[in-house]
């Protein structure tokens, strides 16, 4: 492996074009266990911090909420490079660490234990590490610090924020499940709704059910996921997407439909859960990861052990 400032290249993966490639960061955290570290590191400070992983650079971490989905997403470049081995359009993974260089080297050798192609290693010691998001090209970002997650969505990136838990790893393919307000869609229904209730929410999608949603964070996200499962036939995709909404199907699921149509974005399932939880749903769906704006959603996700991620 080759040293480039702060960054750590991993010479035994085949690097991406960054202007071609889904580009994922995912933070330390995010990808594996490291609960009992940081409590090390905000009880000790960084020098204990820094000896506790130095002495145990050879013991892998546990894997984290992220991890299963990192996996996931091998199998699909995988997948890709058996039906067009000169394909540039992959996923391309790269993990941001406010490590110090000396304290990630049990980051990498973790990396390494589990097989996991991870292009780059970015140990930034500045406080705010997202500044370097946009630099490497980056759509998706996912971190256990809601602050990360903030910065990185007013720079424009889409992110969101991991809760530590113990995941079983879903088989592939790769399974993506996407609430729709304020994460695929913007959230002006969310606001009529809080506004005039659910009867003024109803009339308002019934007046614009021929405009589409506006764009929310993980839209541009989701339309790469889009462009990737266009290369493969309908029954050999190794990419799942799935819209699991409180909308409801009769009076508000027409206008979604609709928008995902005009934006050219297919999705495999959608369910209009009128306001139902969504927890059984994503049992059986058992997504590799879940994105959606609201906390009660995300913990109904966990207690299904599915991993999930809020878009704040």
């Amino acid at each position: 492996m080759a040293e480039l400032e702060s960054t750590v290249i991993n010479t035994d993966v085949k690097q991406k074009d960054p202007s071609t490639a889904l580009v994922i960061a995912v933070t330390t955290r995010a990808i594996f266990s490291l609960e009992e570290e940081h409590k090390l590191y905000l009880e000790k400070g960084k020098e204990e911090y820094t000896r506790h992983q130095q002495a145990n650079q050879d013991k892998p971490l546990p894997p984290g909420t992220a991890f299963a989905f990192i996996q996931a997403v091998q199998y699909v470049n995988k997948k890709i490079l058996e039906s067009n081995p000169a394909e540039r359009d992959l996923f391309d993974i790269l993990v941001l660490s406010n490590n110090s260089p000396e304290s990630g080297v049990r980051i990498i050798n973790s990396a390494k234990h589990y097989g996991l192609e991870i292009s780059k290693f970015c140990f930034v010691s500045d406080e705010d590490s997202t500044q370097y998001l946009k630099s490497h090209g980056v759509k998706l970002f996912l971190s256990a610090d809601r602050t990360d997650v903030c910065n990185a969505l007013q720079r424009g990136v889409s992110a969101a924020l991991v809760f530590q838990q113990e995941v079983q790893a879903p088989s592939t393919p790769l399974r993506v499940a996407f609430d729709g307000d304020a994460v695929l869609f913007l959230d002006e229904t969310d606001q009529i709704f809080q506004e005039q209730g659910l009867e003024g929410a109803v009339q308002y999608e019934r007046a614009m059910e021929a405009v589409p949603i506006g764009e929310g964070p993980l839209k541009a996200f989701a339309m790469h996921l889009g462009k990737m499962r266009k290369k493969f036939g309908q029954g050999e995709c190794p990419i799942r997407t799935y819209l699991v909404t409180a909308r409801s199907g009769r009076d508000m699921g027409i206008r979604a439909i609709k928008t995902l149509r005009e934006w050219g974005l297919p999705i495999d399932e959608a369910f209009f859960m009128d306001g139902a939880p969504k927890g059984p749903i994503l049992a059986q769906i058992q997504p590799h990861i879940f994105f959606d704006d609201g906390l009660h959603n995300i913990q109904g996700a966990q207690n299904v052990g599915v991993p999930s991620a809020w878009v704040p």
